[in-house]
């Protein structure tokens, strides 16, 4: 038995996901938003709509160039870390389909719709529009603050990407070959397989971005944060597999599929804002637990007994 959609229960979700994602933070949109003073290069570098994988590599770079000249310095612009992890993984993807995958036209295909919507964030962002989804306007607002790990910058933009996009980028791709039978043995493997690029990539990204206080917190640790990344890119990936499916069935009714959208880009802002909470709880602590352990060691030093003094 089908469940009928509830557009007035998803509208009502959506604004009070709105209102709890605004109480954590008012942070206000920059004046005219947009890539100031690289506003033109941003336009001309969205320009073309990319037909296959290689010309999403060519964008990102174009891109990546461009946000580490901006603001606050070079190569400090936050959306620019997370810019950076995804030309990665796009070459890694662009790899694997010539050393063989199930679906090549399947994988590339994903890949291009994908690389469509944070292309058209990034656009509507330097375009001033109001209909920039929520959760990307989490982490562009933030481009320019230092405050914000780049780490945890890095992890918005996969937050936004995954979370909201990857759905989206499922239903435009079937929408071009169809969409896969329940146990499909070839289309879906080919979309686990970019879990194992993640699960590589990511680590030695993620040690990459960290402050000193989260790199000597991740050696603590030792593979946990490997583990539960891993865990949380299978959780997240699988859940909008699943996402796309439901969308699948709106895909008739334009109304009721946008405002499901709506609902999901909400979701995703709201937890977008509490790893933010959760970035500055850490940062904080750390400092002072860094400063209090290195003190804690100079003292130790100077009361060591002489070598050879029992």
């Amino acid at each position: 038995m089908t469940t009928a959609f509830d557009r007035s229960l998803a509208r009502d979700s959506a604004e009070l996901l709105r209102v709890k994602r605004l109480e954590l933070s008012t942070l206000a949109i920059p004046p005219g938003r947009g890539w100031s003073p690289l506003h033109e290069k941003v336009a001309e570098a969205l320009l073309e709509h990319p037909g296959g994988i290689g010309d999403v590599v060519s964008t990102l770079v174009r891109v990546q160039d461009i946000l580490d000249e901006l603001p606050p310095s070079r190569a400090a612009n936050r959306v620019s870390a997370f810019n950076q992890l995804y030309l990665k993984i796009t070459r890694r993807v662009d790899t694997a389909l010539v050393t063989g995958v199930n679906s090549p036209d399947f994988l590339e295909l994903l890949d291009v719709e994908f690389a469509k919507r944070y292309f058209d964030a990034l656009g509507r962002w330097n375009d001033d529009d109001e209909d920039t989804p929520d959760v990307w306007e989490v982490l562009f607002k933030r481009a320019g603050d230092i405050r914000m790990s780049r780490l945890t910058a890095a992890m918005l933009g996969v937050n936004a990407h995954i979370n909201h996009d990857l759905a989206l980028a499922l239903i435009g791709t079937w929408n071009e070959l169809g969409a896969p039978e329940p146990g499909d043995e070839l289309i879906h493997p080919d979309y686990l397989l970019v879990n194992e690029i993640f699960y590589q990539e990511i680590p030695p990204l993620r040690r990459g971005f960290s402050t000193r206080w989260q790199l000597e917190l991740d050696e603590f640790v030792g593979p946990l944060d490997d583990w539960s990344q891993r865990m949380l890119v299978t959780v997240t990936r699988a859940r909008a597999w699943d996402q796309a499916r439901r969308l699948w069935l709106l895909r008739h009714d334009t109304d009721d599929f946008e405002q499901a959208r709506r609902s999901m880009d909400r979701a995703a802002s709201l937890l977008a804002e509490w790893a933010i909470v959760g970035d500055r709880v850490v940062t904080h602590t750390g400092t002072g637990l860094a400063g209090s352990w290195q003190l804690l060691r100079r003292l130790l030093g100077r009361r060591r007994p002489p070598s050879g003094v029992a």
